[in-house]
C-alpha cells in the first residue's frame, strides 16, 4: 500500500494502518528529537507525546505537505515547549551516537590520530550547538543535518523563508564563532 493510502486507512480508524505509519517513523521521530534536545529519555517521551499528537489529529492532517514535514513540526512544539519549560538549561552531551554518521569515511576513521581529532571536533561542534538556542537549533538541524529545504523548514517551524534564512545564517555564524575559539585555545 503507498502511504497516502494508508493515512486514509489511518484517518478511518484502521489501528493496522495507524501502526505501521508509527513504525515507518519512529526512528525518524526518535533521531530528530534527540538531536535536539541531546537526551534519550526526553527523546523517548517527545516521540511518544509526537504520536499520540499524531493519532490525535490526524484527521486534520490534509496532505498538502509530506507526513514526515508534519511530524516534524509536532516534534519542533514539543521541543520548544519542552525547552521553555526547563528555561533553555543546558543538557548533556555524553551520548556519542546520533548527530553524525562517519560511516562515509571509510578507513579514515581508523587511524588513531584521525580518532581522536574527529572525536574532538564532534565533541566541540556538540558543545556549540548545544550553545544554541532551541529556536535556532530546530533551523540549523532541519537545514544542515536533516537536509531539508529552506521551504520545508519554514513549513515545519511556521517561520518565513527570510527568517529561515536569517535564523540559519545566524547559527551557523554562532557556531563558526565557537569552533574558532575551541580552536585558539
Amino acid at each position: 500500500m503507498e502511504e497516502q493510502q494508508i493515512i486514509e486507512a489511518a484517518k478511518n480508524g484502521d489501528k493496522k494502518a495507524m501502526s505501521e505509519l508509527v513504525k515507518s517513523y519512529e526512528k525518524t521521530v526518535y533521531n530528530f528529537a534527540f538531536k535536539i534536545c541531546r537526551d534519550s529519555l526526553k527523546a523517548e517521551n517527545i516521540m511518544q507525546e509526537t504520536f499520540y499528537s499524531m493519532i490525535k489529529s490526524l484527521r486534520q492532517f490534509d496532505g498538502k505537505s509530506k507526513l514526515s514535514t508534519w511530524l516534524y513540526r509536532i516534534v519542533s512544539n514539543h521541543c520548544l515547549m519542552e525547552a521553555r519549560k526547563k528555561k533553555y538549561e543546558s543538557v548533556s552531551i555524553d551520548d556519542d551516537d546520533g548527530l553524525y554518521d562517519n560511516s562515509y569515511a571509510a578507513g579514515w576513521d581508523s587511524v588513531p590520530a584521525n580518532v581522536v581529532e574527529n572525536n574532538e571536533l564532534k565533541n566541540i561542534l556538540d558543545e556549540a550547538i548545544q550553545k544554541l538556542s532551541p529556536d535556532y537549533r530546530i533551523v540549523f538541524l532541519l537545514r544542515d543535518v536533516e537536509g531539508l529545504s529552506t521551504e520545508e523548514t519554514g513549513k515545519i517551524t511556521e517561520l518565513s523563508v527570510p527568517a529561515v534564512k536569517s535564523r540559519l545564517h545566524r547559527a551557523r555564524a554562532f557556531l563558526r564563532k565557537e569552533i574558532n575559539k575551541a580552536f585558539q585555545k
